[in-house]
């Protein structure tokens, strides 16, 4: 199978390159790097001539909604053009568990007008939504650093192994289009500030976690960000020991 990984190099790209080559898969890398330019259009006809499966992990520092919505919504319409005109019979969506419940995110809501773009086309799709990556795990508390403390809510979060997602994305690339969403979480659900007070305690990281009420991240509510329905669930642990709530 020739699959083509628009975003291939970069964090979840790169992997997911490197286990569709150990499943014996020819992959692409649609990037500028390689004259593929998705903001443009340039070089995207001829990245996908022939391939068979197209798998969207593309990222932006975007955070205004506006922004966000412009990139995602657009590149998506730019590819899926292009797939049409190449005959690609399936394209492969990563976006977020929660995505449409966190409306004060920007970044979030440029995600959902891009599953939206996705589901007003005529290629057959499917779209993996992820929990938030282990890694992920400190930037939230950057961004939830107020005078040197971090201010963190007790909502939830059941982070995930990029591996885990990575996994996933592989099935789901080389298998029948879904024409739906599959979600996927870590093992274990914790709540935001436990999450954050453990994990910044085993990187020997001193600020001090203060528990404030509401949510974070542009959640909606408490358990905006978890999988509310069936979904996957991953088998690598979190790599702190922290207290877990029962789903």
């Amino acid at each position: 199978m020739e699959i083509l990984i628009v975003g291939g190099n970069g964090y979840v790209g790169s992997r997911l390159g490197a286990r569709l080559r150990e499943l014996g898969h020819t992959v692409r890398i649609g990037a500028r790097q390689n004259g593929v330019d998705v903001v443009t259009g340039e070089g995207l006809g001829e990245a996908m001539s022939g391939a068979d499966v197209v798998v969207d992990v593309l990222n932006t520092a975007e955070m205004d909604a506006a922004a966000a919505t412009a990139f995602f919504r657009g590149t998506t319409e730019r590819m899926l053009a292009a797939e049409q005109s190449t005959g690609v019979g399936h394209h492969v969506l990563l976006s977020i568990v929660g995505v449409d419940r966190a409306r004060a995110n920007g970044y979030y809501v440029g995600k959902v007008a891009q599953e939206d773009a996705l589901r007003d086309a005529d290629v057959p799709y499917s779209i993996v939504r992820a929990t938030q990556f282990f890694d992920f795990v400190p930037t939230i508390a950057d961004w939830l650093t107020v005078d040197g403390s971090v201010h963190a809510p007790g909502m939830l979060l059941q982070p995930v192994a990029v591996e885990d997602v990575v996994d996933l994305l592989a099935e789901v690339a080389t298998s029948d289009p879904l024409e739906d969403v599959v979600a996927i979480a870590g093992a274990e659900r914790y709540r935001l500030d436990d999450l954050l007070r453990a994990t910044l305690v085993a990187r020997s990281d001193t600020r001090e976690v203060v528990t404030v009420e509401g949510t974070a991240l542009g959640a909606d509510a408490a358990d905006s960000l978890v999988p509310l329905g069936d979904h996957r669930t991953g088998s690598r642990p979190y790599p702190v020991a922290v207290p877990a709530v029962a789903e």
